[in-house]
């Protein structure tokens, strides 16, 4: 027999507003996403008196081609946020992967080698570089116990005078015509009217108003970015890797007494991070034909807001994939639909501010109620 005693049964009414508080918390995003598509479809199609709908083909397409870079900015964030960091050099880094392609692929085009050749072997270097960033960023922050920020800070600093240096300051243009169609061709090609309808892989030779009137579906950065995402999950949700990952951010004494390599673990998050940023560099330099070092720049903060209205908690060890794919679409949906309501620019920043702060609010209240719930 042991000597405790029996613990008191929760109060009904407190298990039941924790439940709606989690739950509400869990699906506020989903929710506000559907009122956001809900909200400009019908405000849209009021101002254009019906000329224009929403949802239609291209303006997907075009939601989808604008939340590439966030989402891949945002995807290495998740991990490293949730592991209980942060990483302030990924927009710089997306810059450097930029010029670092688009150079090499020219270089190598002028001495000869075939085109594809030089822009894969661009991108190979491209994501090395990129890579190389956060692996020297993730041995310093574990070896040497300096803050995430401060390193990651003057990370970027580094990143973007190498890309700066690598450019001269300029778009680094003239690049083969094959790395215009991998950043601007499709999976799917769709025509309108009679005789139309999809071609998988290879366009259909039109010429004139066909042309004009095809549709591109899933973009290759689109195919990338979505493969990324279902190997993010996996390796969040069914590695080792992840369960590691969630141990360091929810308390880094207890999982390194629980035999969790966690200067190696933080060494590879924040690798991972870098190199996820330097594949929206090599996809930016793809679908505009060009390096640029300041491709990343205003994205930075983008990828950060999206991942917070996704869920991940800023004080490490919760949050998931799919919650950054969610704040992705979120900040993309409104931007898009801000413009063709021909919002003010400035007031964009406003509302993703507070969508920002209402992601937060929602935490701190998620964490509040299953606190006193648990006294209790």
């Amino acid at each position: 027999m042991t000597n405790s005693e029996p613990q008191a049964p929760t109060d009904p009414r407190i298990e039941r507003r924790r439940r709606v508080v989690l739950g509400i918390s869990r699906a506020w995003a989903w929710v506000f996403l559907l009122g956001l598509i809900i909200f400009f479809t019908i405000s849209v199609y009021a101002r254009t008196d019906g000329d224009v709908f929403f949802l239609n083909l291209r303006n997907i397409q075009s939601i989808l081609n604008t939340i590439v870079p966030v989402l891949l900015l945002g995807l290495g964030q998740t991990f490293v946020i949730i592991s209980g960091g942060i990483d302030l050099s990924v927009g710089w880094v997306m810059g450097l992967s930029s010029v670092v392609s688009a150079r090499s692929t020219l270089l190598l085009a002028e001495a000869g080698i075939g085109a594809y050749p030089a822009i894969f072997i661009g991108f190979g270097l491209a994501l090395a570089a990129a890579s190389s960033v956060g692996f020297i960023s993730g041995i310093i922050i574990a070896k040497l116990r300096v803050p995430s920020f401060i390193v990651t800070l003057g990370m970027a600093f580094v990143a973007r005078g190498a890309a700066l240096m690598i450019s001269n300051g300029r778009t680094i243009g003239g690049l083969p015509q094959e790395m215009r169609d991998l950043g601007n061709e499709s999976l799917i090609y769709w025509q309108h009217g009679e005789g139309g309808g999809a071609s998988f892989l290879f366009k259909p030779d039109l010429t004139g108003e066909a042309l004009r009137s095809m549709d591109r579906l899933f973009s290759w950065p689109v195919v990338v970015s979505a493969i990324t995402v279902a190997i993010a999950v996996f390796l969040l949700h069914k590695t080792q890797f992840g369960r590691h990952t969630y141990a360091v951010g929810g308390n880094r004494e207890a999982s390194v007494r629980a035999g969790v390599p966690a200067d190696r673990q933080t060494i590879k998050i924040f690798t991972l991070s870098a190199f996820t940023a330097g594949l929206a560099g090599i996809l930016y330099t793809a679908r505009f034909t060009g390096g640029s070092a300041i491709a990343g720049e205003p994205l930075l903060l983008n990828s950060i807001a999206a991942v917070i209205i996704g869920g991940v908690s800023m004080y490490g060890g919760r949050g998931n994939v799919m919650g950054t794919v969610i704040g992705a679409l979120i900040i993309a949906i409104l931007v898009n639909g801000l413009i063709m309501l021909q919002v003010d620019p400035f007031l964009q920043f406003v509302i993703i501010g507070i969508v920002v702060i209402m992601a937060v609010l929602i935490d701190q209240a998620r964490d509040l109620v299953a606190g006193r719930a648990e006294s209790q």
